[in-house]
């Protein structure tokens, strides 16, 4: 089962990388993993997807809270939270193809972002089941490149992660 794991860190240089040698001196795979700023200054916000069980995520969880510069960590998954990844994704649109693809894209409420007279980048955000079926829509027209970032995560309500 995937998990979603929040953490919160000190926004300093290493710390990312002490959290990702963490998984793979354990030899866990991390599906997902982004990083930015959070709501305090100097503390940054570590969203983890990672594949396991209960008990390997209860390892996991219990050794990043070992690591310095670790100031919280929480398995979020099974809260009502919001979620969401970011899709770059360049497909060829010729002048007979474009209006199609146009179609497909207003449908699911994506950005055309870049034009030029042989391929259409478009940004798309939402869940990874919307990612993907946007994907397999422009398939059949030539996707020439895909860039993508890792899951976003912040639990609704009443759950604070502080």
């Amino acid at each position: 089962m995937r998990h979603t794991i929040a953490v919160l860190v000190e926004n300093k240089s290493g710390v990312l990388a002490r959290v990702s040698n963490l998984f793979r001196r354990r030899g866990y795979n991390i599906e997902s993993i982004t990083v930015g700023k959070s709501e305090r200054e100097g503390i940054a916000r570590i969203t983890l997807e990672v594949d396991g069980d209960e008990l390997v995520i209860e390892q996991v969880t219990k050794q990043l809270n070992k690591l310095i510069d670790v100031i919280k960590v929480s398995d979020i998954t099974h809260d009502e939270m919001i979620e969401r990844e970011l899709m770059l994704i360049k497909v060829s649109a010729d002048a007979s193809t474009r209006a199609e693809i146009l179609q497909i894209v207003n449908i699911f409420r994506a950005n055309v972002v870049d034009v030029s007279p042989k391929a259409l980048v478009i940004e798309i955000t939402g869940d990874r089941d919307k990612l993907e079926a946007f994907e397999a829509l422009l398939r059949p027209f030539g996707i020439k490149e895909i860039a993508c970032t890792g899951k976003v995560a912040m639990v609704r309500h009443p759950k604070e992660i502080k």
